[in-house]
């Protein structure tokens, strides 16, 4: 049995275990979860200017209101993932969601700016749990096929369409209500998923084996180390103590990782998972494209409103022709990668991606909405939704039941990463643009047009590792095999050829 029927016939025993399966439930619960994780990550962007004038923070301060979140998240995701292949997925999960919502209740009631960012990073602890959870409950809930190929094209096109509606969300509420509203409203959302959970979800089986301690504790640190460097870097550059000491401290750290996964029994990240040419190039392909994607969200919403004069919500409305198109295109996914296989989409996504980034890059101060950014939103939205749902299933792609929890973890490790790292890249390259310019509005669409240039550069190593490392598996995948012909009486020898699919 391959590794792929032993997790399809995993998946099927864990149905049969559990009745009469309530799919639409089980997806339902799975991704308004984690739709809540992913509206958190984007919907504070457009909250900031609020936030900075009801906390009074510095710059570095208002900085750490999304830092907090993202460098927790980042570095315990790995940690989250394990605890769920050694505990229970459902359990786990379940546990994640009522961290996360306690904390956003904290987010919502904070009276001071320490409040704040630490509530914030403890809804990173959350989300780390919930994140790889859901896509691990996921994965064991359908059986790999079409029914799985429709799970994770709804999940890709949730990766997606959060994003987006985030700035919505949170535009609408900061502008009409308060930045807390956007907080306070996964409470109940949240308490709603920690009562369904139990009910429809189908819980794991618990891993035996001693918790690989010395994995958990050099991914964490190693990890989180990372990421505060990349974002640091920011603020203070790339020569900083406070930036280099950070990096080197979680390559080491990493190293070390490494050194300890080779001897654990069980291991928080197994190696094997990177033996996968296809899981690699996702992993790799993922973290280059979400760089890009999180400096378009972020370079996007300023320059909506600080050239073009929109206002909050305006501004997160006008990411609807990415977000329409975005979810019309992700539904098509399951029919196109029934034909078509993984790569061919994926790569047409990362194209069409890479196309709308270098057209927006081109704004300029007088340039209008309709021409410069609502039409390459377009092209950017649809290829996001060719391109999430097979990075998503190229990152678990042949992975057995027992490491379902570290595959989804290392597939939303690298997620956080590209867009920590993205940020701080693009921030870095685009800090000395604008230079002898008077006008506000041109210094900014000039950091904008070098910030987006730049995410066009990741777009662009992005499709490299799709075309070097995904792209050849789905080519072999496709090409005729020739089988030894069987000889009957009367019959003329034919070579008869068998087309085989990943």
């Amino acid at each position: 049995m391959t590794i792929s029927s032993a997790s399809s016939a995993s998946s099927a025993n864990l149905a049969a275990k559990t009745g009469v399966r309530h799919t639409t439930a089980i997806l339902a619960i799975i991704l308004v979860s984690y739709f809540m994780i992913l509206l958190d990550n984007s919907i504070i962007f457009t909250a900031l200017p609020k936030i900075h004038a009801a906390m009074r923070f510095s710059p570095a301060g208002l900085a750490w209101v999304q830092d907090a979140y993202t460098l927790v998240f980042g570095g315990l995701l790995l940690l989250g993932a394990r605890a769920g292949d050694l505990l229970g997925r459902r359990r786990v999960f379940v546990f994640g969601l009522a961290v996360f919502v306690l904390a956003s209740l904290l987010v919502g009631l904070s009276p001071a700016g320490w409040w704040l960012i630490t509530a914030r990073g403890v809804q990173g602890v959350g989300a780390a749990i919930v994140a790889p959870s859901s896509l691990s409950l996921l994965t064991a809930s359908f059986a790999e096929g079409r029914e799985r190929a429709k799970a994770v094209a709804l999940y890709g096109a949730t990766a997606g369409i959060g994003a987006s509606l985030g700035l919505v969300v949170g535009g609408a509420l900061a502008d009409w209500v308060s930045w807390r509203a956007g907080f306070f409203v996964n409470v109940p959302v949240g308490a709603a998923m920690i009562v369904l959970a139990p009910r429809f979800l189908p819980e794991s089986a618990r891993s035996r084996g001693r918790f690989d301690l010395a994995g958990a504790v050099t991914a964490t640190l190693g990890v989180g180390a990372l990421v505060y460097g990349i974002i640091h870097s920011a603020e203070s550059g790339w020569a900083a103590p406070a930036t280099v000491l950070p990096l080197l401290a979680g390559a080491a750290l990493l190293a070390a990782l490494v050194a300890a996964e080779r001897r654990a029994a069980e291991p928080v990240m197994p190696l094997r998972l990177f033996a996968s040419r296809v899981r690699t190039g996702a992993y790799l392909a993922r973290m280059l494209y979400l760089g890009a994607m999180i400096g378009f969200f972020f370079y996007s919403t300023q320059y909506l409103q600080g050239v073009l004069g929109f206002s909050a919500f305006q501004a997160g409305v006008a990411f609807f022709p990415m977000t329409v198109v975005n979810f019309a295109v992700a539904m098509t996914i399951p029919r196109l990668t029934a034909r078509l296989g993984q790569a061919v989409p994926l790569t047409a996504g990362v194209v069409l991606t890479l196309a709308g980034m270098a057209w927006l890059a081109q704004v300029q101060v007088t340039s209008g909405y309709w021409t410069a950014v609502a039409l390459p939103m377009v092209l950017i939205g649809a290829g996001q939704g060719l391109a999430f749902a097979p990075l998503t299933s190229a990152g678990i792609a042949g992975v057995g039941a027992r490491d379902a929890g570290a595959a989804s973890g290392l597939v939303n490790t690298f997620h956080q990463l590209g867009m920590a790292l993205g940020l701080g890249v693009l921030v870095a390259v685009s800090a000395g643009s604008g230079q002898g310019l008077t006008s506000a509005a041109a210094v900014l669409t000039a950091h904008v047009h070098t910030a987006l240039t730049a995410g066009s550069v990741l777009l662009a190593a992005s499709l490299l590792a799709v075309l070097g490392l995904i792209m050849p598996a789905h080519v072999r995948s496709r090409r005729p095999r020739r089988v030894a012909p069987q000889h009957g009486p009367g019959t003329v020898p034919e070579p008869a050829r068998v087309m085989t699919s990943v």
